[in-house]
């Protein structure tokens, strides 16, 4: 059900709570309003949920557990087939959905849905891969006469908290491995964009989920702590899962350690590109662009630190700038790019560029900011020391640092708190990989982009970039619990042994 309201040339969006399987208004009728981050035109008026709405989520999602985790494998994945379908289907509606709540670019949006139907299919795959036991005859000695069998087992309520930045893909992504694996499902939206947070758990409900399987909270930004702080608390809640700044990451971990509940952090990143002596640079350069600009740089694996080979580092920059210059917006303040998600980004930007130049830093493209709008900007000659060095940007903001060989170059991309991704370009891929090795980072790329998404590949970062990993079979350890039975070989008289 999707609701819109026109007048006055705007239209304007209703987003409601779905939980049980129906859209409900909050106890006490309340709702926000989210604006348009460069217009200020409301765009979306959303239900400010509460702390008993969240505890209404957890009781309708702990009621339709039970059920769902007996669904059979094919019926789980052929839900969650659909709904990819049915997300391909709908990409028109959430492009202008995702337009009006947080700037994206059509490009960008089309390709967070390609990016969630390929997630959904690939969880399609897990339900028949849990159904799998492992079993094994225990050693003379320690059990004879035993059967051991290992098989997993759905953990429960899993709570998913989804960032605006990539809307549709990570909240899609915070529920497709937790209902494959037969959990049910509370989807927490961004503040910032709760009518596209609410299509992804409408396409997904559409499918054929039972009521109660997915439920969907908004909240106002005021009320979110509460929220949260219930959701957690809440005894059905079994996993947490949460895509965002490493800042709120550390509050998510603190409380959810409070009621010994596993957390999945996926938290900031400081992607790094470390350019060599014989790097293609034309293709690096190529990359570089796209991994530093697209979506206005507002993407955990944005590339924001480039380490270059001094040798190389004059054609690279002059290389660069020309790919930067062609994603430029136009003299209204336009972009391919889509735009910063509010006015105070603008500002903070602008402080890391300014802090940069004054410590000997050099603006070699961009630094132009007009309407929520930072046009493509790369500082040469940067440091550390410098808050563009150390800090996450999130923003078309990248360093060039040049290095004087690989040593050096493998210190600089390990001094960072952050541990997401990082690329290497070198004609020699056999070194490249052996580099990649060494870096302190969960992803690691050859000659490509660090902005690179696989749903089949265990996805998560190190360090302050987080712990855990969404993806492939690696999600089911996220989401489920091992159970370990044993039964007797020879009938109920067989001897046990071993024990704790």
């Amino acid at each position: 059900m999707t609701f819109f309201v026109t007048g006055e040339d705007t239209l304007l969006h209703q987003s409601q709570l779905f939980i049980g399987g129906e859209y409900v208004s909050p106890d006490d009728g309340p709702a926000y309003e989210r604006r348009d981050p460069v217009s200020d035109r409301v765009v979306t008026r959303a239900a400010a949920g509460r702390a008993a709405d969240a505890r209404r989520c957890a009781t309708a999602a702990a009621a339709a557990f039970g059920a769902w985790a007996e669904c059979p494998a094919e019926t789980r994945a052929g839900i969650l087939s659909d709904a990819a379908q049915i997300m391909l289907e709908r990409a028109p509606d959430v492009i202008r959905i995702a337009a009006d709540e947080i700037g994206s670019s059509e490009e960008w949006t089309r390709f967070n849905v390609e990016v969630a139907a390929a997630t959904l299919r690939e969880a399609a795959r897990l339900p028949a891969l849990l159904e799998q036991t492992q079993p094994c005859v225990a050693e003379a000695g320690k059990a004879a006469g035993m059967t051991y069998h290992l098989h997993r087992r759905p953990a429960g309520v899993v709570l998913g908290l989804a960032p605006w930045n990539a809307a549709v893909t990570l909240a899609t992504r915070a529920v497709a491995a937790p209902l494959a694996c037969g959990n049910s499902v509370i989807l927490k939206a961004s503040e910032l964009c709760p009518k596209t947070h609410e299509w992804v758990a409408r396409a997904l409900c559409d499918a054929g989920l039972p009521p109660g399987v997915l439920n969907f909270i908004t909240n106002s930004p005021d009320h979110a702590a509460e929220v949260v702080d219930a959701l957690i608390a809440h005894p059905a809640v079994r996993r947490i899962n949460f895509t965002g700044s490493t800042r709120v990451g550390r509050e998510i971990a603190v409380q959810a350690a409070q009621y010994l509940k596993p957390c999945l952090l996926e938290l900031s990143g400081k992607g790094t590109m470390v350019v060599l002596e014989d790097a293609d640079l034309d293709l690096a350069a190529r990359e570089a662009a796209h991994a530093s600009f697209f979506n206005q740089g507002q993407i955990c694996m944005s590339t924001e630190r480039i380490l270059v080979a001094h040798s190389v580092a004059d054609r690279f920059l002059e290389r660069f700038c020309v790919e930067a210059d062609k994603l430029r917006g136009d003299s209204t303040g336009a972009s391919p790019l889509g735009t910063l998600i509010s006015a105070a980004s603008v500002l903070r930007l602008t402080g890391i560029v300014e802090d940069a130049l004054s410590k000997g830093a050099r603006l070699a493209c961009g630094g132009e900011a007009v309407n929520n709008i930072m046009q493509p900007t790369v500082l040469d000659r940067v440091i550390p020391g410098m808050r563009l060095w150390h800090e996450e940007a999130f923003g078309p903001l990248v360093g060039i640092t040049r290095l004087e060989d690989e040593e050096e170059a493998l210190s600089l991309a390990n001094d960072t708190e952050f541990g997401l991704v990082a690329s290497v370009f070198s004609k020699d891929t056999a070194r490249a990989d052996n580099f990649l090795r060494a870096v302190e980072v969960g992803i690691g790329h050859v000659n490509r982009s660090t902005v690179f998404d696989d749903p089949s590949m265990p996805f998560g970062g190190m360090k302050a970039s987080g712990y855990g990993r969404f993806g492939g079979l690696e999600a089911c350890n996220q989401f489920t619990e091992w159970q370990w039975i044993t039964t007797p070989v020879t009938g109920d008289n067989a001897r046990l042994g071993g024990g704790a």
